[in-house]
């Protein structure tokens, strides 16, 4: 299903947007611009800037330049909870959740302090937090499992459980950090239908993966990144054509995989 509205205004403006460790530029005068309702897909080599871009733009890196602009509104120097509460949720590469929680309690916190500012926020919660806790878990298929210890999660569901939390916050827009690192080709599946899910509820989704597949399936955009700056923009399908990007990342075994792949081709051939 086609959600993306090309017409509208963008949901999502970064301009110049750059992040230095001393010389290192980590992130270099990134522009971009998201689409509303669009999947926009973010590749390239370990080191390239595109987690500390993430986190620039999710308010837990402060930015050393340019501006960032989300729904017609200046954040570049707002907070991650700020942020988060404007309508931008995030997931990790790695595990962040409470493990002695439950799952469920996890999500609810997430409901609870995720989706506005509370002036005084205690410890109980309320019943529209937990309302919107129960249905991220059902929508990320742990409410079977709502009872568990969020430690004792397996792989797979430490990521649903960061997806569902993020749900939970009713964002507008969702970034996506490896979503399905180290998983298998079945639970890859699994996510990719979350993610299609996600769009279809309006929700504009930018991701970091390197599993190619996945990646270019879902993007309606891709970037490319490397040593901090955007080496490539384009439709998925035309990744593998591009030089730059095959000899700074892909290699050409996995360029000319891809092209059989949206040539129709068997992988294996």
């Amino acid at each position: 299903m086609d959600v993306v509205n090309p017409g509208a205004a963008p949901i999502l403006t970064c301009n110049a947007v750059s992040r230095h460790f001393g010389s290192l530029r980590a992130v270099d005068a990134v522009s971009l611009q998201v689409a509303p309702g669009e999947v926009l897909g973010i590749g390239g080599p370990n080191g390239a800037g595109k987690t500390t871009f993430f986190d620039v733009v999710t308010g837990i890196t402060a930015p050393s330049g340019g501006r960032i602009d989300f729904m017609g509104r200046d954040i570049t120097e707002a907070g991650a909870d700020e942020i988060c509460h404007a309508g931008i949720a995030r997931t990790f590469q790695l595990n962040a959740a409470f493990e002695h929680l439950t799952v469920a309690e996890n999500v609810a916190v997430a409901a609870q302090f995720g989706r506005h500012a509370r002036r005084f926020p205690g410890f109980r919660l309320s019943a529209a937090s937990r309302a919107a806790a129960a249905e991220a878990l059902e929508f990320a298929g742990l409410g079977p499992k709502a009872h568990l210890r969020a430690g004792d999660l397996p792989v797979l569901d430490r990521k649903l459980l960061m997806i569902a939390g993020a749900m939970a916050t009713e964002p507008r827009m969702i970034f996506l950090d490896e979503p399905v690192g180290g998983l298998n080709s079945a639970e890859i599946d699994l996510v990719q239908e979350l993610v299609r899910r996600m769009q279809a509820r309006g929700i504009t989704i930018v991701l970091i993966e390197h599993v190619m597949r996945f990646l270019l399936t879902l993007s309606t955009r891709v970037l490319i990144m490397h040593h901090g700056q955007i080496i490539f923009e384009g439709p998925p399908d035309r990744v593998a054509e591009d030089e730059t990007v095959v000899e700074t990342y892909l290699g050409q075994g996995a360029a000319r995989r891809l092209k059989r792949h949206f040539a129709g081709a068997p992988a294996h051939a």
